[in-house]
Formats: C-alpha cells, structure tokens, sequence
C-alpha cells in the first residue's frame, strides 16, 4: 500500500494557514505558502521545523484540497447545525408546527407567496399572495408586483376583506415579504395572532402548500408573468377561481391518522365545499350566511369555469406573444452583428438621409 506523502502534521499546518488567509482553495493557497510560510514562522504565528516548509512549498493545489477535505466537511457540517441567530422581530413571532395551529373557522389563515418568474429570478415579476382557511378550507389569493412588504400588505387587507369570518391568526413561512415590521404592526393594528413555521418546514404551512398546488400552478402553470396586462387578467382569473373553488369544489378533511403496525391508517370525513363548511359553522353570523347563499344562487358553475378558461387563453396568448417578441429581437441583433448586414444597414441609412442633414 502507498503511504501517504502528507500526513496529519501537514494537514494540521495547512488548516492554520487556511485560516489565516480567509479559506482560499488549493490553487490559490499554493503560491501562499511557497511566500509566506517562513514569514509566518518568523513572526511566531506557526510553529514548524524546516522540513515542514520544505513539504508545504513543494506540496500540490490538488494536494492541499485533498488534505483540507475532512476539516472543510467538518467546517461545513458546523454550519448547517449551529443555532441559527435571528433577528428580534423572528424571536417575537412564536413558531407553530402543523397541529399546533387552530383548526376552527377563522383561527388560522395561512399565506403563502407563489412566484411567477419563470426560469429566470432576475428583474420584476409578478407574485401570488395565497391564503387559506385551516378550519373551512377557504381560499382566496391576489397577484402583485415584486414581493414588498407594503404591496404584500395591501394585499392581505383586501383578502382579509373577501372573507366570509373573520381572522384569529395568520401564519407565514420564514420569508421576509412576511416577517417584516409592516407586516407585525398589521397584525397588533388588526387585533391577530402571528405566528410562523420552522425554517424549511413545509409541513407546518401544509395546508397552503396544497392550495398553491391546486389552485395557483394547476391554473396559472409555470411561466413567467412581469407585465401589468398579465397582472390585471391573474387578478380578474382569482376572482372567478375563488368563486368556482369555494361554492363548487368539495374537500375531503382529514380527521385522524394513526400508526398501526408500521402503517398509518387516515380517516377522512365527508367531502364538502368550504362554503358548505362556513354555513354550518354557529361561530358564522346569520346574516353572513345569508349572503353567502344569495351568492351560491346567482352563481352558475359552467359559467364560471369557461370564465377561468378564457382567461387561461388570454395568458397563454400574451405567454406566446411575448415568445415570438424575444425571438425577433435575438434575429434582429444577429442580423446587426453580422458585417455584410451592418454595411448595407449604414448604406440604406446614408441614401435615406436628406441633403445637408448631419
């Protein structure tokens, strides 16, 4: 078996000098040590014999990375695990897993923001602030601009507005369009609970999770959305989508689950939209009820659908306008870069151009 030319001695040294010099990679720590290894030493920083300098000026980048792998994965390990230091505003917003929050009608409105940029984050997109019920499964949502504290405001206030209850509680993930002083003294203005989910932890905002699924990708897709026309016809889309959803789309609510022999055994309750939820809720006044059924009356179902559907088409039009747009654009600059075309181009101009005329 070959011995290794760099033992654990050499490794230690190099990890010091790694450290001194900002963790640079092996290319770049290489003519580091070759420099000012001996300077080092000389100033009491490292405490190594002359055979030791011999090593680590003669020792290879590809060498130095394989010798600093462990401590780097060490190093990295350490991170990933440490307590993570939040700002006081975080440490003032309790966390909440999934069954901790209220099940009740109006006791904890999730939201959520659905991005729509696309395969690209870069420049301003439209985003969809989605909200949801625990206890009903109502859902309502509003597309914005970019994901500002103060537009992400607005937006709750006139979904607050759109349900049939009121709101206890709002639980956000993690993200700063949420976790925002905007957005703390809304809820201690609006008498509501705040609270949020664990870093990374899908599971507690669960049931919005669904509903972008369901109710924001299904109809919307993938693609990205940046203009105000767009914006307008998602807005009108919600409209006619929280309608259909609501009135007409029953939930299957989950009622226990339990682990029976290495298996969860679930047990559901009987399917019902979230308005048939809310008028059978005694926590709902009579005359919201009262509206809500004036409302289901007047609604027809099959209207409402061709309604999302024309407004889907719209979208896709505008998505493949926008398409045939990029694809002039690319020819048109290929056709400036290529020389023959940029003389014929500066010639066309120069005959065109009036006498006199500079």
């Amino acid at each position: 078996m070959r011995q290794k030319t760099y033992g654990k001695d050499v490794a230690a040294v190099l990890i010091e000098v790694w450290k001194i010099f900002d963790q640079p990679c092996g290319q770049r720590l290489r003519p580091i040590l070759q420099n000012e290894v001996e300077r080092l030493r000389d100033l009491g920083e490292i405490d190594v014999s002359s055979e030791m300098i011999a090593k680590l000026k003669k020792i290879s980048a590809r060498s130095i990375d394989t010798c600093l792998v462990p401590h780097k994965e060490k190093e990295r390990l350490n991170q990933k695990y440490q307590k993570k230091i939040h700002p006081l505003l975080y440490q003032k917003i309790p966390v909440k897993l999934s069954h901790e929050q209220g099940h009740g009608i109006g006791e904890t409105i999730q939201i959520d923001l659905v991005e729509h940029c696309g395969l690209s984050p870069k420049g301003p997109f439209i985003n969809t602030v989605s909200t949801t019920d625990i206890g009903s499964g109502w859902w309502e949502g509003k597309a914005i601009f970019g994901k500002e504290a103060k537009d992400v405001h607005q937006a709750l206030y006139k979904l607050e507005k759109r349900y049939p209850f009121s709101w206890e509680e709002i639980h956000p993930d993690n993200g700063t369009e949420f976790i925002n002083e905007t957005m703390y003294e809304f809820t201690k203005q609006h008498h509501l609970k705040f609270s949020r989910s664990r870093p990374y932890g899908k599971n507690d905002n669960c049931f919005v999770e669904q509903k972008n699924s369901t109710h924001v990708r299904k109809i919307v897709g993938h693609q990205r959305y940046d203009t105000k026309e767009e914006l307008d016809i998602l807005n009108r889309l919600y409209d006619d989508l929280s309608l259909y959803k609501n009135f007409f789309q029953p939930i299957i609510p989950l009622k226990t689950k339990e682990r029976i022999d290495g298996h969860l055994k679930r047990t559901y309750g009987s399917p019902r939209t979230p308005y048939q939820n809310v008028i059978t809720r005694t926590t709902v006044s009579k005359w919201k009820k009262q509206q809500l059924t004036k409302t289901y009356r007047q609604l027809n179902p099959a209207e409402l659908k061709r309604r999302i559907r024309t407004k889907q088409d719209q979208l896709l039009k505008l998505k493949k306008r926008k398409e045939q747009e990029q694809i002039d654009t690319i020819a048109m600059k290929q056709e400036l870069n290529n020389p023959q075309n940029l003389i014929q181009f500066s010639v066309a101009n120069l005959i065109a151009e009036p006498m006199g005329v500079r």
